[in-house]
């Protein structure tokens, strides 16, 4: 039976609010050892001025009046209900393309991603797409497993439900980092003949054959980078009962992650502003999904294959290589498990690319997915991929967009006859709605106190 998604708006109560203000204000932070900074994992200075400006000045409001901006829904999918954005394309789209997020980020990250891949310059090459961001089950305003098992097979198997089952799509591509990385592969080899392509920005893989300086370099890596990551695959609720009582608890193991992952010369907030870092500890603070979130750990700790070691990827892959992103290893590691058509090695940016550097992210994306023989025929081709069945389209004599389509039994993007039409329980709609967002600076994009 097909699941028709219902619309949803981000409403976090006043009493969540005013306690969130309540618990920062009765914080005991503490003591520290004089100029410790982040030796000892967060710097406590640096955690108690984010929980200042998060406690006097963030207006949570403004920001959730901004994401109720973006078209939003949620769908029952295997139990569990998925919340999730989804903006149709604004011109003929070359696919739709799942945006997967990881831990510790959220939905939020590829916000400012939406305008650009949607309704990008209609006069230049750039593709546009239909795009789903969906928070991972038991992430953000998704809904929480009750029961074991939700590891990372079990969410690649929901997100293909969704795309296929609920809105239709019969094959699409997807783009991930962190989790997204090891959802969008599990998706990749279960489902080879329903993805387009799979675009990955933390490429790593267990070592194969290394030198002793690259043996000695990875060791160093999984001793001082992953100790977070044994914690949460065997013990996570030992934490985040603490980390669901105190907003400054969150913060702290949060914004570690962020200054030790991106490229930000040990300076947190020049890559990021503060209302952006905040944004995204809402939400795993105001759903109270910091548990269920880090559980995603636990239940895929027991996977086989295990996490990283899965079979070949046979789909086309693309790898944006980012310089600071600490998990990423060299090429010849990774080409074993995967497809790779394209790879770029970035000049700056880290873990958080969507937030750190959305230009050249959604670049590559764009580049990656526009490739000829990526697909059975381009934007411009008599035979559209998404859908099952032959379209004839027209082009306009000017050589543009096509100047007629047919319009087919599911919710094609190229399909449509207008920007307004919903078929088939696709219930995205335009990108108009979401004009504020770009690919300027965090700072820029929100016309707020930083």
């Amino acid at each position: 039976m097909t699941v028709q998604p219902t619309d949803y708006r981000i409403a976090v109560p006043a009493p969540v609010l005013e306690d969130l203000k309540y618990r920062l204000s009765r914080t005991r932070w503490a003591d520290t050892m004089r100029g410790s900074g982040w030796k000892y994992g967060a710097d406590v200075g640096q955690v108690r001025e984010l929980c200042e400006y998060w406690r006097t000045t963030y207006n949570w409001r403004e920001h959730e009046d901004r994401l109720n901006q973006i078209p939003q829904f949620q769908a029952r999918v295997d139990g569990v209900e998925i919340h999730f954005f989804h903006v149709r394309a604004r011109k003929p789209a070359l696919m739709p393309l799942l945006l997967l997020h990881g831990w510790p980020g959220s939905v939020y990250e590829f916000a400012g991603l939406i305008e650009p891949l949607t309704n990008p310059d209609s006069d230049g090459w750039e593709p546009a797409f239909d795009v789903v961001i969906p928070s991972m089950p038991g992430f953000g305003f998704s809904g929480k497993p009750q029961e074991g098992g939700w590891n990372a097979d079990r969410i690649a198997a929901a997100f293909h439900t969704l795309m296929r089952q609920v809105l239709g799509y019969s094959r699409f591509g997807v783009q991930g980092g962190d989790w997204g990385t090891i959802v969008g592969s599990r998706l990749a080899s279960a489902y080879p003949d329903t993805l387009l392509g799979l675009h990955i920005n933390m490429p790593f893989a267990y070592p194969r054959n290394p030198s002793a300086e690259e043996s000695a370099k990875f060791n160093a890596l999984m001793l001082a980078e992953t100790g977070y990551m044994h914690l949460q695959n065997t013990k996570p609720d030992a934490l985040t009962i603490a980390q669901a009582d105190s907003p400054a608890g969150l913060a702290a193991w949060i914004l570690e992650k962020f200054r030790s992952w991106s490229d930000c010369s040990g300076d947190v907030f020049s890559a990021f502003s503060k209302d952006d870092l905040i944004t995204n500890l809402m939400f795993y603070w105001a759903p109270n999904s910091v548990a269920s979130a880090a559980r995603a750990y636990f239940e895929s700790a027991a996977l086989d294959p295990p996490l990283f070691q899965h079979a070949r990827v046979s789909v086309p892959t693309g790898i944006a290589a980012f310089p600071k992103e600490p998990y990423r290893v060299p090429r010849d590691w990774v080409e074993p498990l995967f497809n790779i058509v394209s790879w770029t090695d970035m000049p700056r940016g880290g873990h958080f690319p969507a937030l750190e550097q959305p230009g050249l992210l959604v670049d590559d994306v764009r580049r990656f997915f526009a490739q000829r023989d990526l697909l059975p025929a381009n934007r411009f081709g008599l035979w559209h991929p998404i859908c099952p069945i032959r379209r004839s389209v027209g082009l306009s004599t000017n050589g543009g967009a096509p100047a007629a389509s047919v319009h087919g039994t599911e919710p094609c993007c190229v399909g449509r006859e207008s920007a307004d039409e919903q078929p088939l329980g696709a219930r995205g709609v335009s990108a108009e709605r979401v004009s504020y967002f770009s690919l300027r600076s965090p700072r820029e994009r929100w016309p707020i106190a930083a």
